[in-house]
């Protein structure tokens, strides 16, 4: 049963197994890719080597491709998006998937352009 009390479906998305935190994992596809791919979706689940642009945050514009998407905080760290800690040491920097844009996909696996519907 699906409830429709705003606390209860946060408690249900916090709690969720990776396996469900997987289709969280989704993000807005540009209009000129959906035209050139003949895309149908609003948004593809994410995943490591798509190009992607930031959307808001202190980021906003900045365009890197996907290294790391790490399901249990919802976020991706970007080639090229860094920040410095107390220590001097650089690492990149985690944002929201739900911040982000994809500008270019990963499609070297034919699974992938199979459930999307691209041929070629």
């Amino acid at each position: 049963m699906v409830s429709s009390k705003p606390r209860i479906q946060r408690l249900r998305r916090f709690n969720a197994p990776m396996h469900v935190r997987q289709r969280f994992a989704h993000a807005h596809v540009s209009k000129e890719l959906k035209v050139k791919l003949g895309i149908k979706k609003r948004a593809v689940q994410i995943r490591k080597g798509d190009t992607v642009k930031v959307m808001s945050g202190k980021e906003y514009g900045k365009i890197g491709k996907v290294s790391v998407v790490d399901l249990r905080d919802s976020t991706v760290k970007i080639e090229g998006i860094t920040r410095k800690n107390a220590k001097g040491k650089e690492g990149e920097l985690p944002i929201r998937i739900s911040r982000v844009y994809i500008m270019e996909l990963e499609l070297s696996d034919k699974r992938r352009k199979e459930k999307l519907g691209i041929k070629s």
